[in-house]
């Protein structure tokens, strides 16, 4: 299994692929999709033609988002929004459909703590893909969130192997 994990983001949207097999993590890629400027439209255009990219270069098996949290700020939460709604538009153009994990899910998952600072998950990150080497904070977050997927898929195809014994 192949897994894209996306943080999405306006200004920069984290990407991070890792592989599943037999039960090992391995690290393939990640990276930061990044868009500038005051025109919206050209903005969210510009994350998609990257994350399309991205899926094309590196054909992904699976994918999953990190869910977005409202803040008090409503014109920000619209708009990471909207960059969340190409994270999640540009796996359903390749025929995938796509996990959501709550922000609290993930850091659970990778680090134990529901509430975990953004240095502690790039930390465990490194520890779980050995050799990694992270290209920023966002695809850090990218990276916990494809490694919350495959744990999450790991568990699901246990419960219906018991299932079927």
């Amino acid at each position: 299994m192949r897994v894209l994990g996306i943080d999405p983001g306006l200004r920069a949207l984290g990407w991070g692929v890792i592989e599943l097999a037999g039960g090992r993590l391995s690290h393939v890629a990640n990276g930061t999709c990044r868009s500038d400027g005051t025109d919206l439209a050209a903005r969210l255009a510009s994350l998609h033609a990257q994350l399309s990219d991205v899926f094309a270069i590196y054909r992904p098996t699976e994918a999953a988002v990190e869910q977005t949290f409202v803040n008090k700020d409503g014109a920000a939460t619209l708009k990471l929004g909207q960059a969340r709604g190409i994270a999640l538009l540009v796996p359903a153009q390749f025929g995938l459909t796509v996990g959501e994990y709550a922000p609290n899910a993930v850091k659970k998952t990778v680090v134990g703590v529901g509430h975990a600072a953004k240095t502690q998950i790039a930390h465990m990150v490194r520890m779980q893909l050995p050799g990694v080497e992270i290209a920023g904070p966002d695809a850090a977050d990218a990276l916990a969130v494809a490694i919350c997927h495959a744990h999450q898929a790991q568990a699901r195809a246990a419960i219906v192997r018991r299932a079927r014994a």
